[in-house]
């Protein structure tokens, strides 16, 4: 089961019909009311009369998800205190020294990941700098250095920026110290008034006084003339060398070529570029380019599944890329039960009534939950739509009954606003025979075969004489290039009740056996409003069987 927190994909099938969108909408609302964090998603184009529902209803149209195979940002990453490019590298070794984590981000003043920073990155630049024999301070903020050392500021100046050369430790006679002390160095030194007063004058940017030492009256008054600062520290002189190093920026030490993921990109994409690259912590950032947590190779193995929803379909053929990568938690539907398989037993509604939305209105009811009126507009829509105004045989009194207690609600009139709704979806001026044929195209494996069949509601079939051509030639193109077995169109006059049915199919003579008499090689005509579902699909089975087509 989803936690609260856990986003929940709710969507229908591929080239998605009225009902299947307006269904997950409403599904998802109703989740919503429940307190968990659901999203209705499409996973196909709309078609114009779905279009039509969703902009009478001020309904926006569903997000496109395109796949639901695990990303980044379902893995459990590893969080990691960001670091600043200022940051000293004594706070950076006292993040890592906690963590079982090596590394750490640094980001800019803008939070945007600019390198990383490890603890062999700071071991190897402490070592460099003694094998060169220099102990460079000149890029450590003077607040690093009081911080590092835990110092006490007796004196500081705003006047001049602090740039020091180099460190010095005063283990040499005040006279000689004019010899080793250059303008703008740092020096360490103890409880000598002398070397203080003469460090002061020779031009030293800051004094470190070690073990606590006091400091005259009048050393303050000659550093305030000079502008040299001082500090006080508890640590040794030893101590203090080797700690003031740790001052300087972590930035110095980062590595700055890094290899990044993003929290959209893909498991299986993941798992190839990490074979790139042979480091131990990857970086994922936001779009933006924020640091979020740090993956490695183990956390590939175990990963959080994404929780999804189907809507008004349960075969694999009609649903979205990846979801063998996905954990199916319900499914609600009024079709046949399809070839989808689960891990664990599921929340599975599937009811013999002409709409998945009557079977979404009922779990309205017996949640308790109120239904507003734009939801049961589209609710109401998408039943008079599956049920082409209550005139398909797969209709029943269940889902009438429905619709008027939703349009009540919706404050519309059934039969009116059908007629409005299939208007707004019929013209089939300007579209290709590909978008007629999956306006509402659905995918089903019968015996093995692949079977593709698409339906149109139009008021009057004349439109269709002109272009009958071109959608057989299209029929004949999808059965040798997509290797379908049978593939139909099925167009019904919801005005007259007429229903013409283009096909092709190869071998040739399967359908002429079930669907005769047929009107030439690829149609044949129906009387009434035909069902897809419990006309086309049931007699295609039956006529497989029969011929041993296994």
């Amino acid at each position: 089961m989803s936690s609260k927190n856990e986003p929940i994909y709710i969507f229908g099938h591929q080239n998605p019909d009225t009902d299947s969108i307006c269904s997950a909408i409403a599904y998802a609302y109703l989740k919503q009311q429940q307190g968990l964090h659901a999203v209705a998603y499409r996973i196909g184009k709309i078609n114009r009369e779905t279009a039509f529902v969703l902009d009478y209803f001020n309904l926006s149209e569903p997000e496109y998800l395109s796949t639901v195979k695990p990303q980044v940002m379902n893995l459990d990453m590893d969080e990691a205190t960001s670091v600043n490019v200022k940051t000293s590298l004594a706070q950076a070794m006292q993040l890592l020294e906690p963590t079982s984590i090596d590394t750490l981000p640094v980001v800019d003043n803008k939070e945007m990941l600019i390198g990383l920073i490890s603890t062999s990155d700071i071991a190897k630049l402490y070592m460099d700098v003694f094998q060169k024999n220099i102990l460079s301070i000149r890029f450590a903020p003077f607040k690093n250095i009081v911080e590092t050392l835990q110092a006490t500021v007796l004196f500081d100046t705003k006047k001049i920026p602090f740039s020091p050369n180099k460190v010095f430790v005063a283990d040499v006679s005040t006279k000689q110290l004019e010899y080793y002390l250059e303008p703008g160095d740092i020096i360490i030194l103890g409880n000598c008034a002398h070397t203080q007063q003469r460090a002061i004058e020779l031009g030293a940017s800051c004094i470190i006084l070690t073990l606590q030492t006091k400091v005259e009256k009048n050393i303050l008054t000659l550093a305030k003339q000079y502008c040299c600062r001082i500090i006080q520290t508890p640590f040794d002189t030893f101590t203090t060398a080797r700690l003031i190093l740790l001052s300087i920026p972590a930035s110095l030490a980062m590595t700055k070529e890094v290899f990044s993921f993003e929290q959209d990109d893909y498991l299986d994409t993941v798992r190839e570029k990490m074979q790139q690259h042979r480091y131990k912590n990857f970086p994922v950032l936001d779009t933006s380019g924020h640091f979020k947590g740090f993956i490695s190779r183990y956390h590939l193995i175990n990963f959080q599944r994404k929780k999804i929803i189907l809507i008004d379909h349960s075969d694999q053929s009609q649903s979205i890329a990846g979801i063998k990568e996905a954990d199916i938690i319900e499914i609600i539907d009024h079709h046949r039960i399809g070839d989808i398989q689960t891990a664990y037993p599921i929340f599975y509604r599937n009811e013999p009534v002409g709409s998945t939305a009557t079977i979404i209105t009922e779990l309205f009811e017996e949640n308790a939950v109120p239904i507003p009126k734009d939801i049961a507009g589209i609710l109401c829509a998408a039943i008079l739509s599956d049920t082409v105004a209550f005139r398909s045989p797969t209709c029943t009194h269940v889902d009438v009954q429905t619709a008027n207690k939703l349009a009540a609600i919706a404050q519309i009139e059934c039969e009116s606003f059908a007629q409005e709704m299939f208007m707004a979806g019929s013209p089939l001026k300007n579209m290709t025979p590909a978008e007629i044929m999956h306006s509402d195209f659905k995918e089903y494996q019968l015996n093995r075969k692949k079977i593709g069949i698409g339906q149109i509601n139009m008021v009057g079939l004349s439109e269709i004489r002109k272009i009958k051509p071109a959608l057989i030639n299209y029929l004949e193109s999808l059965v040798e290039d997509k290797k379908y077995y049978i593939v139909m169109l099925i167009l019904t006059d919801i005005i007259n009740e007429e229903t013409e049915v283009l096909f092709s199919e190869s071998p040739k003579g399967l359908v002429a056996k079930g669907f005769n008499p047929l009107k030439d090689e690829h149609t044949f005509a129906v009387n009434g409003i035909v069902s897809r579902k419990k006309q086309i699909v049931p007699k295609i089975t039956e006529l497989l069987a029969r011929a041993n087509q296994l």
